[in-house]
Order: C-alpha cells, then structure tokens, then sequence
C-alpha cells in the first residue's frame, strides 16, 4: 500500500485550483521550484502523470482530474481530524471590495473551505475606504482594498496585482443623442465613482446619473437592464455587458491597484488568505 506525502498532495490541490505553479508556491510560502519537485515526486510515486505542462498553461491530466477529488477529500480528513484535537476554531475576518470580488467568488471559498475545513471565514463585502476604517478599528483581522491611480497605498499594504476598471454597457445600448451621457454609479463615497467621474469632466463629457446603487450587484443589474453604462472592473460586471468605451467615444479608464492590508499571523490562516488572494489575482 502506497503513502501519500500530503504535504505534495497539498501543492497538487493548489497548483490544480490556481493553474499556476507561481501562485501555488505563493500561497505555501515557498518556491515554484520546490512545488514542481513536489509534483514530480508525487507523480513517480503513484506513476501516474497528473498534470499537462506547457510554457503559458498548466492544465490536469485524466488522471489528475480523478484524482483531484480523493486528494481534496484526503486533506479534509486530515485537516478535520487535527481540528477535533482543538479546543476553539480559527477564525480569519477578512474584507472584500465588491470592486475585487468576481463571479467565481463561490467557487473561490468552496477551494478555501476544502483546503482548511478548520477556519471559519467570516467576510464582509463593501466599499474600500469604509472597510479600511473598519481595519484600522482592528475589526478586521485582513482587508483586499483597491487604491484609484490619484491614491498613495499605504506602506502597511502588498501589491496583489493592477486591473483597468471599464466602460460597462449591453452590446446594443446608445445613450439618446444630445443628451448627457447616462451613468449608473455606487453610492458616495467610492473611490472608483470619483475616478470615473473626474476621467468624464477631463475629457469634457457631459453626464448625468442614471441610477444610483447601494452595492456593485446593484449598479451591475442597472447597466445590464439598459439603464447606462457603468464604470466597474470586467470581473464583476453581470454576463452580457461588453467593455463599450471605443464604441461610445469615452475616454480610457486608469488601472487601479488590488491591495492587501493584514495583520494574520496564524501560518495556517495566512496560507488560506493567500489562497484567497491568489485566487482572486487568478480571476
């Protein structure tokens, strides 16, 4: 009977959820020459090849899709079985911008949730400046904020990766001619509100509100209903808005950088927050 080392099943599973040896090596803490090691000893051990190496992909192989599930259920038991000898769970509070959080959110907790089944994540989801008081209030033990190009990060942050925001619209939407252009905003204060906007009045583009929404779920489905067009990130727009800046005449919108402030200091809560950063950055 073969014995698996988990800690290589472990990077199988990372390296499968983040399609990236980089990224799964980030979130161990380690070096991408060590996970590949990991992987290519995993494999001569079980001879069997798991995963499809090319220069720009890593994809699984049909033996790695099958094996993919009895390694996920392999390190929940373990990692069930190492809770039940702890009296109290982890707990990691972390914030989101609803700015950051893309479509595949659900599928990035459920890969968090099967690699550390002992943490419980509690997530708050909102705008950037209210979750960085809510940080700086120390009730937030992580936060994953964007910074607006006129912004200074603070020296307390990492850089988790840059990603231009767009002019959201469905495929066929015009705004009426000779009228001012109509835009479906959050709420102020936002940050990315404020740049759109600015962006507008450089340009000499007149505009209006359109609709105006408590939350990015909000301002999506009114852009998506042919309200406006909207200013947000591609990855949490609605299916079926195309970036529509080109066709309208409307100026580029600046990058604006993903930032990570913690103060984690648990190695196992910090290896699940990468998970999450890293699974964001792979969105």
């Amino acid at each position: 009977m073969k014995v698996l080392d988990l800690d290589a099943v472990r990077a199988f599973v990372l390296v499968a959820d983040l399609r990236s040896f980089t990224r799964a090596a980030d979130a161990l803490d380690t070096t991408q020459s060590a996970v590949s090691l990991k992987l290519k000893r995993l494999e001569a051990h079980i001879g069997k090849q798991l995963l499809e190496r090319t220069p720009r992909v890593v994809r699984l192989s049909a033996d790695g899709e099958a094996f993919l599930d009895g390694a996920r259920n392999l390190l929940g038991a373990h990692d069930r079985a190492l809770g039940a000898l702890s009296a109290q769970k982890r707990r990691l509070v972390l914030g989101l911008s609803e700015h950051v959080a893309g479509a595949d959110l659900a599928a990035l907790l459920a890969r968090v949730n099967a690699h550390d089944p002992a943490l419980v994540l509690e997530l708050h989801m909102g705008s950037s400046v209210p979750l960085l008081q809510q940080f700086d209030e120390r009730r937030l033990d992580a936060v994953v904020v964007r910074y607006e190009p006129d912004e200074v990060p603070r020296d307390d942050g990492q850089l988790l990766f840059t990603e231009p925001l767009s002019w959201l619209a469905r495929p066929d939407w015009q705004p009426r001619a000779g009228e001012p252009l109509p835009l479906a905003l959050l709420a102020a204060p936002c940050n990315v509100r404020s740049v759109a906007l600015r962006t507008l009045d450089g340009a000499g583009i007149a505009w209006r509100e359109a609709f105006i929404g408590g939350g990015v779920q909000a301002v999506g489905a009114a852009a998506a209903a042919g309200l406006a067009v909207s200013p947000l990130a591609k990855r949490v727009a609605p299916r079926g808005l195309v970036d529509s800046g080109a066709r309208l005449g409307l100026p580029t919108l600046p990058e604006s950088r993903v930032v990570l402030h913690s103060r984690v200091r648990d190695a196992r809560s910090i290896e699940s927050l990468r998970l999450v950063t890293n699974g964001l950055s792979a969105q």
